[in-house]
């Protein structure tokens, strides 16, 4: 196939760069040391072995014959520059790589990552955005420049980075000497439609051929005769929003575990995903342990957390005791054009004067939004972030780790400053223990103790729907979009 067209409706990402953003273009661009299979399982990738070689050292070994887009060899020096960049406290990926002291380059092809105790995020964070390899050479010429629309990057994925027109579209294009095999589709253009009413107008009409997160009130328009495939798959998302400052009434427990009482998640899923959801106890969803040594302790512990039922009594309660000035309205941050997030809003909002609390809306422009993550200067005035999340890898750290510690332990969502040394403590025993058992132990002793804390009011548990024109075939719909090349799957009929 020679071109297609997929829409991106999280809108366009303000840079390419894996430590920085989290989009469905990037995966494509750039290979991971590892990789994350549509099981969720992991396997090798650019490192043909990666694993530890003691409790605290982990060896990397690059595949021989991997080249960057410019014919360059990938070697163990390019490795190690792309694991250092993630030792940034502004990397997404820095909880993973807090506890590492050095990286050392052992040779041509090998890389041994050092570490102050074992850390069991870390493998799994290779296959995600974290282990993305990056070319030295590039980045350092590049500077902070590095993945934006201007200067772009230097990958070893199955696509090259074409044009990107800024506001509109940007294309890639097959490469042709990629290692583990030529993408089936030359060209891709990802184009940027928030609108849901828009994108389903153009996946019917044929104008876009594909997208993942359509919105689930399309459904019928979406599966009806003569349209594509609407594929449902499994998914690590949820639905949630958090507070975003520790200044804000909302970094408040009980002002947090008011407004949770005070929304029928059931009416939720019904209403913002008709149907295509589940009620989530807590941030982790379930998915995530299916597969792992422990999962039984997991999911016991899981299944013991109390049911989130509505209680307005209770919410007014813990409101008139939260010694908040109810007078001052509390801001809600959205990104424009979502209209399951505009819906979610809405809910918040009628929830909250139920019980007495005001909420406006703020509602940012893709971009700006995305910046709320990164830019804490941008957080300014807003009190609450509503979004769509997603786990990228496996574990169960993934999440807790990025909102409940402290910021100089990976606590990079942590923008409350929240502290609660039961939770700490546990997270950081289940990271750095080597047996399963023993972590999930751990875990589920600070679960204990986040879950009702509510620093992440999570909504709903949400599958995953994928868009599919009549002409196209092959792509597996799974949790792994942000982490996997799936466009190397894009074939025709």
């Amino acid at each position: 196939m020679n071109k297609v067209t997929w829409a991106v409706v999280e809108g366009e990402p303000a840079t390419l760069d894996p430590a920085s953003s989290a989009n469905v273009i990037t995966p494509n661009l750039c290979d991971n040391l590892l990789k994350l299979n549509p099981d969720f399982s992991i396997s090798a990738g650019v490192a043909e072995k990666a694993d530890w070689a003691d409790p605290v050292t982990f060896e990397i070994k690059v595949r021989s014959g991997v080249t960057f887009w410019d014919g360059t060899p990938v070697t163990a020096a390019d490795v190690a520059y792309s694991l250092e960049r993630n030792r940034n406290p502004k990397s997404q990926w820095y909880a993973s790589f807090a506890l590492i002291q050095n990286i050392e380059v052992a040779g041509d092809d090998t890389v041994r990552v050092h570490f102050s105790a074992p850390d069991t995020t870390f493998r799994d964070a290779l296959s995600g955005a974290g282990g993305a390899v990056m070319s030295k050479a590039f980045g350092d010429k590049a500077g902070d420049a590095l993945g934006t629309s201007g200067t772009g990057l230097m990958c070893s994925g199955p696509y090259e980075l074409g044009t990107w027109k800024p506001g509109s579209e940007i294309d890639v294009i097959a490469n042709t000497h990629y290692w583990d095999g030529a993408a089936k589709t030359k060209n891709i253009s990802f184009v940027f439609v928030t609108d849901g009413s828009t994108l389903t107008t153009a996946l019917t009409g044929g104008e876009i051929d594909g997208a993942f997160n359509v919105p689930p009130g399309s459904r019928d328009a979406l599966s009806g005769k003569g349209a594509g495939r609407l594929v449902v798959g499994p998914s690590t998302a949820s639905y949630s929003f958090g507070p975003a400052s520790s200044t804000s009434a909302a970094a408040n427990p009980k002002i947090r575990q008011a407004l949770s009482l005070a929304i029928d998640r059931k009416d939720y899923i019904h209403t913002v995903v008709q149907g295509y959801g589940y009620p989530q106890k807590t941030i982790v969803p379930p998915f995530v342990w299916a597969n792992m040594d422990a999962k039984d302790i997991y999911q016991k512990a899981y299944d013991a957390l109390p049911e989130q039922k509505v209680d307005i009594a209770a919410a007014k309660k813990l409101v008139a005791s939260s010694g908040v000035d109810t007078s001052k309205p509390l801001v809600l941050a959205i990104p424009a054009g979502s209209k399951e997030l505009s819906q979610t809003a809405a809910i918040i909002q009628s929830a909250a004067k139920q019980i007495g609390l005001t909420v406006t809306i703020d509602e940012r422009q893709p971009a700006d939004f995305g910046a709320l993550f990164f830019d804490a200067s941008t957080r300014a005035g807003v009190d609450f972030v509503a979004t769509t999340g997603y786990l990228e890898t496996p574990g169960v750290l993934g999440y807790p780790q990025l909102f409940m510690l402290p910021a100089e332990m990976g606590g990079v969502f942590n923008w409350t400053d929240y502290s609660n040394p039961t939770v700490t403590s546990n997270l950081q025993a289940a990271r750095t223990a080597t047996d399963p058992k023993t972590a999930a132990e751990a875990f589920v002793k600070a679960q204990e103790a986040f879950a009702p804390d509510q620093l992440q009011i999570t909504l709903a548990g949400a599958y995953q729907l994928t868009y599919l024109s009549s002409k196209l075939t092959g792509v597996v719909t799974s949790v792994a979009m942000y982490s996997s090349p799936w466009a190397l799957k894009l074939g025709a009929k």
